[in-house]
């Protein structure tokens, strides 16, 4: 190969695609437990042998953190971002160093999992229609917990307050175990916590599922109606998992990474593990996720202006 010729397939990238990969690539999300870290340990083991090369997960403070790291990496693909929409989201409450749109090139959804609305067993609140009812004759005394600012459970909670027109007030907790304990003592009224966390409780009767924040019905609790489909039309509130490279990484890169996904996630014996973590696999193309990312920041910025959510005030 001439060095001219060479010269210019590196200045393009070419060369970089198809020489890809021939190095180590890392992998970076959230702390060390929880669904991000789960699923990205994953995908990496899994992806690791047909590339030919080590995948290795790379742990950060969560929040916007993860995001600032891969937006700044260089876009050759040795460098991906793991995570769930705290991705989009914590742009829209807090200053970022990144544009959330902008700044990555999206590979695929992987996974989505919904939260459940779940109330003391011994609340007079016997569905979502009771539920809206109350809090409209207690304005500001239904309090609901959440684990943190711009948390899936936090927004949530606004979203079902803006949509229902009823002034609940969230509660922030270190740990989510120690919500629970609050909602079964009554010092709180309700909560939004992931189908994972608050299934157990639900099935001992210490509290009860008033709905699931997904659009549909899920089989990962099955019998329990949606919010939207129990008195909030429209509502909807999940965590939504997806994959990203910095802007501008080679479309060959993005599209041999999609195609290893999305094969993993396609897998029976991998669907039915992750529906064990509730977990929803769906393997989606970047530019089905690229339009997940666009119509998630519209609808989201519309209910945290309006709920006036800051996390950096």
């Amino acid at each position: 190969m001439g060095c001219a010729v060479l010269a210019l397939l590196l200045a393009t990238g070419t060369y970089a695609a198809e020489t890809y990969p021939n190095q180590p690539i890392r992998v970076v999300t959230s702390e060390v437990g929880g669904g991000n870290d789960l699923l990205a340990r994953q995908i990496a083991q899994a992806i690791s042998g047909p590339l030919g090369q080590p995948v290795m997960v790379e742990n950060r403070p969560g929040g916007i953190t993860p995001g600032e790291v891969v937006s700044k990496a260089p876009p050759d693909g040795y460098t991906l971002l793991l995570y769930n929409n705290t991705v989009w989201i914590g742009p829209l409450i807090q200053t970022a160093g990144y544009d959330a749109v902008r700044d990555f090139s999206p590979i695929a959804e992987m996974a989505r999992t919904p939260n459940m609305l779940v109330v003391n067993s011994a609340s007079p609140a016997g569905s979502v229609v009771e539920l809206i009812a109350l809090a409209k004759a207690k304005p500001g005394e239904l309090r609901y917990g959440a684990s943190g600012t711009g948390a899936g459970n936090h927004l949530a909670g606004a979203l079902f307050g803006a949509m229902a027109g009823v002034k609940i007030v969230p509660v922030n907790y270190k740990g989510i175990g120690g919500a629970f304990k609050d909602l079964m003592a009554d010092e709180l009224q309700l909560m939004f916590p992931t189908t994972v966390s608050g299934a157990p409780h639900v099935k001992s009767g210490k509290l009860r599922a008033l709905g699931v924040t997904s659009a549909e019905p899920t089989a990962l609790l099955p019998g329990v109606p949606t919010v939207a489909s129990s008195g909030l039309p429209g509502y909807e509130a999940i965590t939504i998992f997806s994959a990203f490279a910095p802007a501008t990484t080679p479309r060959t890169i993005i599209g041999r990474l999609n195609e290893e996904i999305v094969r993993f996630l396609n897998r029976t014996d991998v669907k039915e593990r992750l529906f064990r973590s509730s977990m929803e696999t769906v393997g989606s193309s970047p530019e089905q996720l690229a339009a997940t990312v666009k119509s998630e920041i519209a609808r989201m910025s519309k209910v945290i202006k309006d709920a006036g959510i800051r996390a950096d005030e």
